[in-house]
């Protein structure tokens, strides 16, 4: 199970990344444990300055604006 983590405040950039993670790791068929993380400091702790963020078990896999999709399997299959 892949643990991710959205960073972000729960603006409709950080809902659409959370939902397209969900998606791809749908159609990957890989089981998924999704958190969404608005605290600031937390938030900055993992060194994002620009939301969304994305951290996939432990590690800043992408950070402001919106990934592709493609990336977003791309991490998830890693």
């Amino acid at each position: 199970m892949k643990t991710i983590k959205v960073l972000g405040p729960g603006c409709k950039r950080c809902e659409a990344a959370a939902d397209m993670v969900r998606a791809e790791a749908h159609k990957l068929g890989i089981a998924i444990d999704l958190e969404k993380v608005s605290d600031y400091a937390v938030i900055a702790g993992f060194g994002v300055a620009s939301t969304p963020g994305l951290v996939i078990d432990g590690k800043v896999v992408h950070a402001g604006g919106l990934p592709k999709p493609e990336d977003v399997a791309k991490w998830l299959a890693a």
